[in-house]
């Protein structure tokens, strides 16, 4: 209602003159100025009677109430209050418009509350009336999904339970391109890769407890036969330290083999393929007196895991050794080509039977002329581990007789290859 006051103590647009206690003038300018929302009507009285209204509810007539439009037009006192009527509650605000002390008239505006929330009401009861036979009818639908989906859930179900870890060869045979189908074919692949890792497993250890048997053996016969002689002690000792020895490494390099399986297993870093191969040189030196050159371009920078691929590759180095005689020559190389990096071991020697050449890289596998070596033929495996954890693999290029060349080819990628001259 202060806009109301404001209006009164400003000038009449009509005349360009101040209103001066011209209630008329006044709620004709307001009026024409503010129109009524829904459900709302403005009132106003001047000498006690009504004046002008804005606003028309078709339901209802406030004037029909005589003692209401009596009270109204009478009040000194803003006054606030609620009339129920056959259109329902109505809420209004009468506000007296005083000037030079005395009350010129009333303003009043009601509010049909019904009629202002009826609109959303209907539009409340409509949208859940719609939502309700909407959610009926996908009910209906979902259920007839539904029963087609868990038909085939219950096949996926069964075929679950019916695998053990002592029976990973049954799959889920189910048809189709949809997602149900696609997490079979999904299942179906984790089983595969579980039966592979529990065969890989069952053989891994009956192969390690068939190795651990012999030193054992050995340390456990040499300690019950021994006598109080110094020199057979000593011997004695001699004899059980290098066979604690040997099961040592062969502990470490399955614990080696077990760790190639884990994601952690690499840390690559930028290696420069030429200082790597100096590195290598200097360390395979030590290793027997052999004729050792370097070959290959030996240039560029690559992602990889630098203490694993010396590794690798000293492990290549130390096999190259085992074949080998004093000042034959070994040759480490290395190449960066397209998308591959290649690091190789050459070496003079006896060779590698085509039919043994699959089979070295197996666990605890000796062949040829190293057959009694004391390693224990997990040499090879552990090359392999390391190339296949980089994403690569091993090859062998063997003549009987001749040579042998071993090669560790690592895929290159934009991500993890830095290619320049050193």
């Amino acid at each position: 209602m202060a806009e109301l006051r404001r209006l009164a103590e400003s000038v009449d647009p009509a005349t360009g003159l101040a209103f001066a206690n011209d209630a008329p003038a006044v709620f004709s300018t307001f009026l024409e100025r503010n129109a009524p929302s829904r459900g709302e009507v403005m009132l106003t009285f001047t000498d006690g009677v009504p004046f002008l209204r804005s606003g028309q509810v078709q339901e209802y007539q406030l004037e029909q109430d005589t003692g209401l439009i009596s009270r109204w037009g009478s009040i000194t006192e803003p006054e606030r209050g609620s009339v129920d009527t056959p259109a329902g509650k109505v809420e209004y605000l009468a506000v007296p418009l005083e000037g030079g002390g005395e009350v010129l008239g009333v303003f009043v505006v009601a509010q049909f509350r019904d009629l202002q929330t009826g609109p959303f009401r209907d539009a409340v009861v409509a949208a859940g009336t719609v939502g309700i036979a909407v959610l009926l009818l996908g009910s209906v639908l979902a259920w007839f999904v539904a029963d087609r989906i868990l038909r085939r859930v219950k096949r996926v179900t069964g075929t679950a339970r019916a695998i053990s870890e002592s029976d990973l060869t049954r799959r889920i045979e189910l048809s189709g391109h949809d997602e149900l189908a696609e997490l079979a074919k999904t299942f179906n692949s984790m089983l595969d890769r579980l039966e592979s890792a529990f065969a890989s497993q069952q053989r891994f250890l009956d192969d390690a407890g068939h190795e651990l048997k012999t030193p054992i053996t050995i340390v456990r016969g040499h300690l019950e036969l021994l006598g109080e002689d110094p020199e057979e002690r000593k011997e004695t000792v001699a004899l059980v330290t290098d066979e604690l020895d040997r099961m040592s490494r062969m502990v470490n390099e399955l614990l080696l083999l077990a760790k190639a399986q884990r994601p952690d297993f690499l840390h690559p870093e930028t290696v420069d393929v030429a200082g790597l191969l100096q590195e290598l040189l200097a360390k395979a030196g030590v290793l027997a007196p052999r004729s050792w050159i370097l070959e290959g371009e030996r240039q560029g920078l690559l992602r990889a895991d630098r203490h694993r691929l010396t590794e690798a590759l000293m492990e290549l180095a130390a096999n190259a050794v085992r074949h080998t005689e004093q000042d034959d020559t070994i040759a480490l190389g290395a190449a960066l080509k397209g998308e591959e990096a290649r690091f190789w071991v050459r070496n003079q020697g006896v060779g590698i039977a085509p039919a043994d050449q699959e089979a070295i890289f197996e666990r605890f596998e000796r062949r040829g002329a190293n057959r009694r070596s004391d390693g224990a033929g997990l040499g090879l495996s552990i090359v392999r581990a390391i190339a296949q954890a980089h994403g690569g693999r091993v090859e062998v290029e063997s003549t009987p007789g001749e040579s042998t060349l071993f090669t560790v080819v690592l895929p290159l990628s934009p991500q993890n290859l830095e290619r320049g001259a050193t």
